[in-house]
């Protein structure tokens, strides 16, 4: 399981390890958005300090309808013990989490200043059904 904690600014912040190429790795606090529909958003400066494997180049949208144009790259990630390869999005504020991380899991959320974040995997994911 997975557990994080709602912040007084109402964000839902979980902490995971992620990892470059090289084994480089860091422990970041990220913030639980579920209209962000990708695996994970990283700021340019991390993405380096990691080294992570440039992909391609894509567009993304944004919450406010806007497109814009970023890179994506290779990374891994410790999901529930886990070592798990997962694609990064490049994008300036803080480490999101998106919808497809967290495809397969129960997200639970105690929506109070200190409350609860629980991520856990479902024992039969929706995909295999």
């Amino acid at each position: 399981m997975i557990a994080g904690e709602v912040r007084p600014d109402r964000q839902a912040v979980i902490r995971l390890v992620v990892r470059g190429p090289e084994s480089a790795s860091r422990c970041v606090e990220a913030v639980v958005d579920t209209g962000f529909n990708s695996y994970l958003t990283l700021p340019s400066d991390l993405v380096a300090e990691l080294g992570l494997q440039y992909l391609a180049r894509g567009r993304a949208r944004l919450a406010d309808g806007s497109v814009i144009t970023t890179r994506y790259f290779r990374a891994e990630v410790e999901w529930d013990g886990q070592a798990r390869p997962i694609r990064v999005l490049e994008a300036a504020g803080g480490p999101l989490v998106g919808m497809s991380l967290l495809y397969g899991c129960d997200l639970r959320i105690a929506v109070i200043d200190g409350g609860e974040v629980t991520i856990a995997l479902l024992a039969e994911p929706l995909s295999a059904r």
